[in-house]
């Protein structure tokens, strides 16, 4: 079977099983890119069969050399993986040769966060006003910056003060409560900015919707405003929810099912502890 045909049914068999739709567009994309990188090298369409090891091996240092992160290397070779775990028990691939490529080693560094009082800062420069709401939603919640843009109007319950996240990371559905801070903000975005002609919560009244890249511009600018010396984005906002409810006493298992995390070691990379605390913390015993 050719490769591009591989992916196809590889595609097919993830909707079946009840991959999330952003899971399986990940996916399928990670394969395109192999598949369009032998197709070039070998100057025709591949069959699964006829790819070896030396092949994806060169796929994966044709990414390191163009500077590709280790987190992205390592996840390209976890989707391979199941690629061609998936291909030897339909009898596509004869063996399975990715479970022979060697993990990429991925250098675990703590991001950056933003305190309180740093946010306030943050906020007061931001003057587009649906994407200060966007931050501030974010930073009061945890949300994803992707889970942001999908939000729904249906999906924010005012009255129950309740964040409903509908197909989040994974396809799993999760809800945050609305502290008193954010329901006042989303109060008045309703009443005073929202666009009404879309479904979705989040919208410019131009484009009605918003963008990603456009989100963390106007973050990244708001910073370099403000002289923050952090390299800040719309996942920082993120990191910073998971941090200060920390610090204010929250239990790592609360900031977890908050999160959205399915494992409890992803959520200890997100906080942050400086010295002090942690000397504080071993002198309590």
């Amino acid at each position: 079977m050719l490769l591009n045909q591989g992916i196809k049914e590889f595609a097919r068999y993830m909707k079946l099983i009840d991959r999330s739709k952003k899971t399986i567009i990940g996916y399928e994309k990670e394969l395109r890119y192999f598949d369009n990188f032998l197709s070039v090298k070998h100057n025709c369409p591949m069959y699964v069969n006829d790819i070896t090891l030396s092949d994806i091996e060169d796929y994966l240092l044709d990414q390191k050399k163009r500077g590709i992160a280790s987190a992205s290397r390592s996840r390209s070779v976890y989707i391979l993986r199941s690629f061609y775990n998936y291909c030897t028990k339909k009898d596509i691939a004869d063996k399975n040769i990715a479970a022979l490529l060697e993990p990429v080693k991925v250098k675990q560094k703590e991001r950056d966060f933003l305190t309180e009082e740093e946010f306030e800062d943050l906020i007061e420069v931001i003057r587009q006003p649906v994407i200060k709401t966007v931050v501030e939603t974010m930073f009061y919640t945890g949300g994803r910056v992707s889970e942001m843009i999908d939000l729904k109007l249906e999906d924010v319950d005012l009255e129950k003060r309740v964040l409903h996240i509908i197909d989040g990371k994974g396809g799993k559905d999760r809800d945050i409560p609305i502290n008193n801070k954010l329901h006042m903000i989303l109060k008045s975005y309703l009443l005073n900015i929202r666009n009404a002609e879309t479904e979705n919560f989040f919208a410019l009244k131009k484009t009605g919707t918003v963008s990603i890249s456009y989100i963390n511009k106007v973050i990244g600018d708001a910073a370099d405003e403000i002289g923050l010396e952090k390299d800040v984005s719309a996942h920082v906002l993120r990191h910073s929810f998971g941090t200060n409810l920390l610090e204010k006493g929250a239990s790592v298992v609360s900031i977890q099912k908050l999160l959205g995390h399915a494992n409890l070691a992803v959520t200890t990379r997100y906080l942050h502890q400086d010295m002090t605390k942690l000397s504080d913390a071993v002198n309590l015993l």
